[in-house]
């Protein structure tokens, strides 16, 4: 399983970077919007713009699908905690909908830039505005969670089955080299020193014969 391993590594890595990716551009345009309109960020938003931001970072360092991108399984499994943490805080403030008042009285609000409007402000008025891109960017925030999880599993089960690979690996090396070791150029080594093989006839007695210098 060695280059399929290894080519699943760099699958779950890219889908990494990519999911993390989109929830930091989201988010990200989200913060500008917030701050044009004299705002204050969330904390859970700039949480996850932290994971993500750090999984991006790290997504890059261990694509390369060397042993040492395995044996980060343990920082794997860390991230996809945190991604978890941030999915359930997301879920949790908007409870699910976007017709909860966090969702349209904040995210509603500034992605649609309705400080702009004058009067009071109420669902009516905002109504499902930025749904989409907050429904997008939970979704990536959950896959990309899950990619790390992958990755750690994979991990684990590469560091797990290192030895037994190893250990065929140098038995192949070694059949190969007793291969390699054998009769040279097709002549066994008593025709080459000029001895030729001697065949013995059952019932009949073998004598050595001396040859003269």
């Amino acid at each position: 399983m060695g280059t399929t391993s290894k080519v699943i590594s760099c699958f779950l890595r890219f889908g990494e970077l990519v999911s993390a990716s989109i929830v930091l551009g989201i988010l990200g345009r989200f913060t500008y919007l917030v701050h044009v309109g004299n705002g204050n960020t969330d904390s859970r938003i700039i949480y996850t713009m932290s994971i993500a931001g750090i999984s991006i970072l790290f997504s890059m360092i261990l694509f390369p699908p060397f042993m040492y991108s395995f044996w980060a399984f343990p920082f794997d499994f860390a991230m996809f905690i945190m991604w978890m943490v941030a999915f359930g805080l997301l879920e949790h403030v908007a409870g699910g909908t976007c017709n909860a008042f966090w969702s349209w009285n904040y995210w509603g609000f500034f992605w649609g830039r309705f400080w702009r409007v004058a009067g009071p402000v109420t669902f009516g008025t905002v109504g499902r505005a930025g749904c989409s891109s907050w429904r997008s960017m939970v979704a990536f925030t959950f896959i990309g969670g899950m990619g790390w999880l992958a990755s750690s599993l994979l991990g684990m089960y590469k560091v797990a089955t290192r030895k037994d690979e190893m250990e065929e690996r140098a038995a192949r090396a070694n059949v190969e080299a007793a291969r390699q070791k054998g009769p040279i150029n097709g002549v066994d080594d008593g025709v080459k020193n000029g001895n030729a093989p001697m065949t013995q006839v059952p019932g009949t007695t073998t004598t050595a014969t001396a040859t003269a210098p």
